[in-house]
């Protein structure tokens, strides 16, 4: 049997560093009600020349050199992200112009917070086809761009940045499962009220910001991602003791406890960066999972569960050994 595994990862994040002190200064908030409440201490900020594919590319060279592997070797690139630079052309494709690639397919795949995971699925079919040899994987945001910064209920969540992997085939174990779903009925919880084919005048304007009922969201998040966990652990007759790490999207740190505590998980079996990054949609799980890899927690063969829960409502899983 073909597996897909990660042989590379990188991360990057903008130099700007927004603290919750910082935040103070704009909206009626407190550095203890934001890390109460959310977890977060700092996020980073793009300056007014970075995009998302400035990030990401960032983040891809990184993955890249880590993997050992040549530009010219990637022969798939497949970007989760909910800011791309342009309507068109998709990110990917810019990405892979920056790395000086020409030819492969790239493309994006939006899914908000959980941009990743399907991109990460996408990758994972192409190479268990037998089709692609070697996957680039990206999740990047420039989500402090979409943001009403008089709005403390959401200002002071979100961040941004990059993370990369690039996969290829093994005959050893590598990514076992992913399990993504959806649920549209959820849009007006946590979305963004514009677009190209409607309400495209608002955009860029201030008339348009995302806009997010927290307690609801809270709510329909926990009950997912705990379900949606215990559901890939069982498909594949898995116990919840055998995982040795959760890298979960870091959006909350009480949505992140309360799944670990579904799964019997100690916190200290999972990858934590929200205090540090914020919720960098997308970008957060790659990001995450770079930074427990560079400092030396996860190791190769151990048994890794990702999970995301993104507007729409879109869930999803990795199931892997890295």
């Amino acid at each position: 049997m073909i597996y897909s595994r990660i042989e590379g990862t990188g991360h990057h994040l903008p130099e700007k560093i927004m603290t919750n002190f910082d935040l103070e200064k704009l909206v009626d908030t407190s550095d203890e009600w934001i890390k109460t409440r959310t977890g977060v201490e700092r996020r980073h900020i793009a300056s007014i020349d970075e995009a998302t594919s400035d990030l990401g590319l960032k983040a891809a060279k990184k993955a890249i050199i880590d993997a050992k592997v040549n530009k010219e070797d990637i022969d798939l690139i497949v970007v989760g992200t909910t800011t791309p630079d342009y309507i068109f052309p998709n990110v990917a494709t810019l990405i892979q112009n920056g790395l000086g690639s020409h030819g492969c397919p790239a493309f994006s795949v939006e899914a908000a917070c959980s941009g990743f995971v399907y991109a990460l699925s996408v990758a994972d079919k192409f190479i268990k086809s037998g089709g692609i040899k070697c996957a680039l994987v990206v999740g990047a945001e420039v989500m402090t761009r979409i943001i009403d910064w008089e709005d403390r209920k959401t200002c002071v969540l979100f961040g941004d940045g990059a993370g990369a992997v690039v996969i290829k085939p093994s005959g050893e174990q590598g990514i076992i499962d992913c399990q993504l779903g959806a649920d549209g009925k959820y849009k007006d919880l946590l979305w963004y009220p514009a677009g190209p084919s409607k309400d495209f005048q608002n955009i860029g304007n201030g008339n348009a910001n995302l806009e997010m009922n927290g307690s609801e969201v809270f709510k329909v998040a926990v009950r997912t991602l705990g379900n949606v966990a215990e559901e890939t652990l069982q498909a594949n007759n898995i116990d919840k003791s055998e995982l040795n790490w959760l890298v979960p999207h870091q959006a909350n740190l009480r949505i992140i406890q309360a799944t670990a505590k579904r799964l019997d998980l100690p916190m200290d079996k999972v990858i934590l960066t929200v205090q540090d990054h914020g919720n960098t949609s997308s970008a957060s799980i790659p990001m995450a999972f770079d930074v427990g890899i560079k400092d030396g927690r996860i190791k190769r063969n151990q048994l890794i569960l990702m999970e995301a829960f993104g507007g729409g409502f879109t869930w999803g899983t990795v199931l892997m050994r890295y």
